[in-house]
């Protein structure tokens, strides 16, 4: 394997960055936006989730008050 020099790395870099396509500024921002809403949808789903078993293992072993 041959060993590339750092200016040589820079330039392969560089041409790898040039080929990305960056989402615009909408997109992203909608992306963002959509991450938000599925995070407290799980968040209130899993918090639902652990009530309900909380008070099955409540009503199971009678523990708790």
């Amino acid at each position: 394997m041959t060993r590339t020099s750092p200016g040589q790395y820079v330039r392969q870099v560089r041409q790898e960055i040039a080929k990305v396509t960056w989402p615009s500024r909408k997109e992203a921002s909608i992306s963002t936006a959509m991450v938000f809403i599925m995070v407290a949808l799980a968040a209130t789903f899993f918090l639902f989730v652990d009530f309900l078993l909380a008070e099955g293992v409540q009503l199971l072993f009678g523990l708790g008050v």
